[in-house]
């Protein structure tokens, strides 16, 4: 039996490599081959493939999407797609890569072989690989739902919004009512400041399946973002109503800064954290909650006992090197010399439009952003990723900062590149500007690293500087949990080192670029709203509006964690309110250093 079976496989596979070569000089002769072998073995994936190819090669492209399909459910079975699932289950990354790339090098068409492989390099964070491969994908089977699913969500990781709903949309016209196609199209939407649609297309999920959890959150989020903020609590408490183990809910109610937790609350989310099975996310969240929850009652010890648990937690799951961000402003500071600048002068794209509003998150640069955004000629947007995509281009395929080109390429950079990265810059940032006023903003405020390329290919661009006291930024950054990017953040001395790099490439900029970033003191600004205000609006080339003076008034969308807090009068109370946990602030100020005790000037 086992003789006859090896015997019926050799005879198979002869057959397939008869039909494959036939087919570069017969397409219908190899079709017709294919048809055969199929009836012989049923539904075999390389003869699958073999007839996709022949109906493709003779113009039959919807008959060949078809039995691209058949394909992949045929593909179930086989044994290297096996192998390469079960090390994707196991997180075996490697081997999962190996087999893939062994089965495509066989078979370069193979459908689901190529997804399998883009969701391996996603897991890698390699998404321009993910999304190349899943590009191939659907152009191979167009109706290949799973990998066009797929191929929205990694253009949308990669904050291509709108190329992410073209392909919702292309799914969404067969299966309109599906709660995960409606739900990643509103997220996108809300990326690209459309909450309205965003906010419609969630609260539709939510009367179809109201015991959508993760949906109320996300509800809630677009809620808040545009000013609801009662039904954006209501949002999450339904949320943590279905499911009071959910941690990022909670956080997100203590986010908005203006919820009180009673006791009924403290004790639910102690409850949860009591469990063994809780995960890990949502036990750190748990813990920023509860943190907050316990500094509104002025119980600062357990307060910092409850952040200083959650941030360990979540600086366990991060592979942030301090170390790298100091390298990186020491490349910066060798790069960008006034020689370079001088050499490049008039260079980039002419056009005036972006204010950057740099810093550190926490450090009133929201307040900045929302006092421009109150004038009539200058529009907010959100924190934009586009100068880090381009730096992420310009480095190269580099895992760490430091075996990137970047910023070492800003010196091979030609006129015309410069002008070119200028404009692309601005193309990008179109979808965001929604007014037609001839300024916008962009407040990442991570971009104090990259003041150089900003110079280089926007030179006509204005740099804002927004800075706080170094213990009141550091720890306000420490006390808030945010969604992504921000990993220095999670413990005293790796976000005390990253102040004192920032103040150190920013003040190699004053030297070199003298008056080219305009810098705005926190506690200035609060203390003189007014004087700051015209200072600022002087340095934007703009003329004094009252309307920046009542900022409050603005009901644009918010989304960073100051978004209540930016639509209230100016308070001066938070300045000084490190001083609740100084006892527990040393290793920050000894990672400050000389920082410390110069604010607000450089060392």
């Amino acid at each position: 039996m086992a003789g006859a079976a090896a015997e019926t496989v050799g005879t198979l596979e002869v057959a397939l490599e008869h039909a494959a070569r036939l087919l570069a000089a017969d397409a219908v002769a190899a079709e017709a081959q294919a048809r055969e072998i199929l009836k012989s073995v049923g539904e075999h994936p390389g003869a699958l493939r073999l007839l996709a190819a022949a109906l493709r090669r003779q113009g039959e492209t919807e008959a060949a999407e078809a039995v691209d399909l058949r394909g992949v459910r045929a593909s179930v079975g086989d044994p290297a797609l096996v192998q390469a699932a079960r090390a994707l289950c196991d997180n075996d990354l490697r081997v999962a890569e190996h087999t893939l790339r062994a089965v495509l090098k066989a078979r370069p068409t193979d459908v689901a072989a190529i997804r399998m492989l883009a969701e391996t390099a996603m897991r890698l964070g390699r998404y321009d690989d993910a999304e190349n491969l899943l590009a191939r994908c659907v152009e191979l089977a167009p109706g290949f739902t799973a990998a066009r699913h797929n191929y929205a969500t990694v253009l949308y990781r990669q904050n291509r919004s709108e190329a992410a709903i073209a392909q919702i949309d292309r799914l969404l016209a067969d299966d309109p009512r599906n709660p995960g196609y409606r739900n990643l199209k509103a997220a996108a939407l809300a990326k690209i400041g459309e909450y309205d649609q965003a906010i419609e297309l969630y609260g539709g999920v939510l009367k179809d399946q109201p015991g959508q959890a993760k949906v109320w959150m996300s509800y809630g989020h677009a809620l808040k973002t545009v000013g609801r903020q009662a039904e954006a609590i209501e949002s999450y408490r339904r949320c943590v109503a279905i499911a009071p183990q959910f941690g990022e809910a909670w956080w997100s109610l203590a986010n908005l800064k203006t919820v009180r937790f009673d006791d009924a609350d403290i004790l639910a989310m102690e409850m949860e954290l009591r469990r063994a099975d809780l995960g890990e996310e949502d036990r750190f969240h748990l813990e920023f909650a509860l943190g907050k929850a316990r500094e509104d009652r002025a119980d600062y010890e357990a307060s910092f006992g409850h952040y200083l648990r959650g941030n360990a937690l979540r600086r366990e799951s991060l592979a942030y090197e301090a170390s790298e961000i100091t390298g990186q402003v020491q490349r910066a500071k060798t790069v960008l010399t006034p020689e370079l600048f001088a050499a490049r002068a008039g260079q980039g794209c002419p056009a005036p439009d972006p204010i950057f509003v740099v810093g550190l998150p926490r450090s009133g640069s929201t307040l900045v952003e929302q006092i421009l955004a109150s004038h009539s000629r200058v529009e907010g947007t959100q924190e934009l990723p586009d100068i880090i995509a381009l730096v992420r281009r310009l480095g190269g395929k580099a895992r760490r900062a430091s075996e990137s080109r970047y910023p070492e390429v800003l010196a091979e950079l030609s006129p015309d590149d410069l002008a070119a990265l200028g404009g692309e810059y601005l193309d990008r940032a179109q979808v965001h500007r929604k007014l037609g006023r001839p300024l916008f903003i962009d407040k990442m405020p991570n971009n104090w690293t990259h003041v150089g390329l900003i110079h280089l290919i926007l030179p006509n661009a204005k740099i804002i500087d927004a800075r706080r006291h170094p213990l009141g930024c550091c720890f306000s950054g420490f006390k808030q949990h945010f969604a992504r990017g921000q990993g220095f953040t999670y413990d005293l001395t790796d976000i005390g080192r990253y102040y004192s790099d920032y103040v150190a490439l920013m003040a190699h900029f004053d030297a070199i670029l003298p008056g080219r970033v305009h810098r705005v003191i926190y506690e200035r600004m609060v203390a003189d709203p007014e004087g700051q205000t015209r200072a600022l609006l002087d340095h934007c080339g703009l003329p004094f509006e009252d309307a920046c003076l009542r900022f409050y008034d603005n009901d644009r969308a918010v989304r960073t964690a100051s978004s209540e807090q930016v639509r209230r009068p100016i308070f001066t109370d938070a300045a000084d309110h490190w001083r609740n946990y100084e006892p527990w602030l040393g290793p920050l100020k000894a990672a400050l250093g000389p920082v410390l005790d110069a604010y607000p000037d450089a060392p």
